[in-house]
């Protein structure tokens, strides 16, 4: 159910600052977003699990949080990054 350390690993690289950049809005959007498409797979086989479908909606509002903490402090890499993850459609 958890995303890998390897796949961590990935998004850090490809949306990080840094090396080993873990704590900015970039690396955290884009890892929330590969937890959000994993849990709304799972939802779908599993209608009734009803923990999982809230632990979904508690990332996906604290992902949007971030997105406009984001969309304040740079407007440029806020664009960039709904466009690579495509976000918003």
């Amino acid at each position: 159910m958890a995303i890998q350390s390897q796949e961590k690993t990935v998004i850090r690289d490809k949306h990080g600052r840094h090396e080993k950049d873990t704590g900015s809005p970039e690396v955290q959007i884009a890892i929330m977003s590969a937890r959000i498409s994993e849990l709304t797979e799972h939802a779908k086989i599993h209608k009734k699990d009803f923990h999982s479908l809230r632990g979904l909606l508690k990332i996906v509002g604290h992902r949007r949080r971030l997105l406009k903490y984001l969309r304040r402090k740079n407007i440029d890499q806020y664009r960039t990054l709904i466009d690579e993850l495509a976000i918003r459609g």
